[in-house]
């Protein structure tokens, strides 16, 4: 169970702009939480650099290194095991996880997923998207589940497919929700007012029936 004011580890394998967000409303006082390690499988990544830059441990392993996904798995969460997280946020983290990691933690992941799921899990969603012909396309935050994209979303944000749109057009204009989203979304799992018990989701101790929005997100208490 995640209650106030809670240990975070971030993985992330890109640019990390999820990241800076929580460390930016951690640093305004808007998220009640401290960010105790960023983890990534590419050790280039500009996320752990965000990460140093704000005082932050940061660590990379490299799965070229591992004989197995298994192997790699294994290393990895036991770094950020290492670091005694409440709460693991997985902000653009590339890497489909092994099954075994996530069920040895129940209830304490959850990730960013660049669409309106369950529609177009796995990779290029702005793609699939455009190619499906919707009227609306987004960002969820999930928990983690052994199935790809596949556990209880907690919220989602919603952005038009405007004519004429690409996919990178649509990417920035579904990128400027993904923060806020994320921000608000750990910031009720720290508050306590969230929690994630036995792969379901309550809020105020009511079981969610459906997934939080932006605009529907009740204040802080």
């Amino acid at each position: 169970m995640i209650v106030a004011g809670r240990r975070l580890a971030v993985l992330a394998s890109g640019a990390g702009t999820n990241l800076q967000a929580l460390i930016d409303a951690i640093a305004a006082g808007d998220l009640d939480a401290t960010i105790v390690g960023v983890f990534s499988d590419k050790a280039g990544a500009t996320a752990l650099q965000r990460a140093r830059d704000a005082g932050i441990a940061a660590a990379a392993l490299s799965p070229k290194a591992f004989a197995s996904r298994e192997a790699f798995d294994a290393a990895f969460f036991a770094a950020v095991d290492a670091v005694a997280p409440d709460l693991i946020v997985c902000a653009g983290y590339m890497r489909i996880i092994s099954a075994g990691e996530i069920e040895r933690r129940p209830d304490r992941m959850i990730n960013l997923h660049p669409s309106l799921l369950p529609a177009f899990k796995g990779l290029h969603t702005h793609r699939q998207a455009l190619a499906a012909g919707v009227a609306e396309h987004g960002a969820s935050v999930h928990v983690v589940t052994p199935g790809l994209d596949d556990g209880p979303v907690i919220a989602q944000a919603r952005v038009p497919v405007l004519p004429g749109d690409d996919e990178a057009a649509l990417a920035a204009r579904v990128h400027a929700v993904e923060h806020p989203l994320l921000v608000e979304s750990v910031r009720l799992l720290a508050s306590g007012r969230l929690r994630l018990s036995g792969g379901s989701i309550f809020l105020n101790d009511a079981p969610l029936a459906a997934p939080l929005q932006p605009a529907a997100t009740p204040p802080s208490a």
